[in-house]
């Protein structure tokens, strides 16, 4: 506006002195004929020079006005362009792809080894100590101061000082002092002498058993039993002759006991 302003009170004191100049320089060639009209009104010169200023000024400020806002819009783009260009560059270097889905293998557990046709004989005159492991069935005549675990059966006309585990058991004036665990039946033969409890699906008991007796099936305690403990099954048959020191719980019957007395 400064220059405006300056530029309007040079034109103003030029006018001036055109108008208050009375004589003219004789020797300047005047080409054009035409007279030269000296009534000119200086005041309406110089508002319309005001109203060309604004004109000029206003434009001026309206283009760098555009001019700026189009230059902060810029900048502005130009940032939010810089900033997801590097949020983009920074998710790339950050994210790594996920890798595919690699299979889970599941751990295999080996069930217990199926039942083999093999017979471990353990002779009369044979003493072993220590446990004793078999995939089939055991057949113990000797003497064995340990653990005995087998697959198959295990019959015993021996002894064994030692818990004892099988599909099936069989004793036969055997003398046993340790647990019998079976997964079927239990036979203890006349003349077998077993101190400790035995639990099995059925039971069939002609021996002598100092132990409880646990068994998900039948009990049938026969004429040359003798029994000190508790029994518990499902059904028991106790054969005359038997001699039962304990007390008999058919707590896997299918009668509703306490339903009866409700």
């Amino acid at each position: 506006m400064g220059f405006f302003k300056e530029f309007k009170d040079d034109f103003s004191e030029a006018v001036n002195d055109i108008v208050s100049d009375e004589e003219f320089d004789e020797t300047e060639e005047v080409n054009d004929t035409t007279p030269l009209n000296t009534d000119i009104d200086v005041e309406s010169e110089l508002n319309k020079l005001d109203g060309l200023l604004e004109q000029v000024s206003k434009k001026v400020d309206n283009n760098e006005s555009i001019a700026s806002k189009n230059e902060t819009n810029t900048s502005e783009v130009t940032n939010t362009m810089d900033f997801n260009e590097e949020l983009n560059n920074t998710t790339r270097e950050t994210v790594a792809p996920t890798p595919a889905a690699q299979p889970v293998s599941t751990p295999v557990f080996t069930q217990t080894e199926a039942v083999t046709d093999e017979t471990a004989l353990i002779t009369a005159g044979m003493k072993i100590t220590g446990n004793i492991e078999s995939a089939g069935s055991v057949d113990v005549q000797g003497t064995i101061n340990g653990d005995v675990a087998c697959n198959g059966k295990l019959v015993v006309t021996g002894s064994i000082t030692g818990n004892s585990t099988s599909s099936e058991f069989f004793a036969d004036a055997a003398k046993i002092e340790g647990e019998v665990n079976t997964s079927g039946t239990a036979k203890i033969g006349v003349g077998s002498v077993i101190i400790g409890n035995i639990s099995a699906t059925s039971a069939v008991i002609a021996g002598a058993v100092k132990g409880d007796i646990d068994v998900q099936g039948p009990v049938v305690v026969d004429t040359s039993a003798v029994i000190v403990g508790n029994i518990k099954s499902r059904s028991v048959q106790i054969n005359n002759g038997a001699v039962i020191q304990g007390f008999c719980s058919q707590v896997y019957a299918d009668v509703d006991v306490d339903g009866l007395f409700a």
